[in-house]
């Protein structure tokens, strides 16, 4: 965008916008060679920087499949030009709502994109929901595997 849409979107003047650009206070910010400043969308950057979420039902596989399935998310995440600034893993239900390590990643500010293994490692019902939220937060839900049948995991949550 260019720096007087970035004043607007703001609410500052243009001329205190380019002051900041001129003291380097717009991260990537540049001037084309037509003398045009270029601010780059903060919504679209924000979007690169991930968190990744991990959980397992069973407690008895802590040790095992939660860390294997947290560090799959993560190189997933790598792998496809994500930035990981954030990666939680926990045991629990997934039709429990008051999963405190996600509840906490909810609240940071400073992801973009939230990467899950399987749908139902984020939420067993109301994905929809969920998804609808975090898009309205200008942010986004990639599930690395869409299909899965996970019956039992989910009779285990049950």
């Amino acid at each position: 965008m260019k720096l007087s849409e970035y004043a607007a979107k703001h609410g500052i003047q243009y001329r205190a916008a380019w002051n900041r650009f001129k003291a380097g206070k717009i991260p990537g910010a540049w001037q084309d060679e037509s003398g045009t400043i270029i601010v780059p969308d903060e919504t679209q950057a924000r979007l690169n920087d991930a968190a990744v979420y991990a959980r397992v039902s069973d407690p008895s596989k802590r040790k095992t499949q939660l860390p294997a399935q947290q560090k799959r998310v993560e190189d997933w995440a790598i792998a496809n030009g994500y930035r990981v600034v954030a990666s939680v893993s926990e045991v629990g239900s997934g039709v429990n709502d008051k999963r405190r390590r996600l509840s906490a990643l909810l609240k940071r500010d400073d992801w973009g994109t939230l990467i899950v293994e399987h749908k139902d490692r984020l939420t067993r019902f109301g994905f929809e929901w969920f998804r609808l939220f975090i898009e309205q937060q200008g942010r986004r839900i990639v599930v690395i595997n869409e299909a899965g049948d996970d019956r039992a995991d989910l009779v285990q949550d049950l």
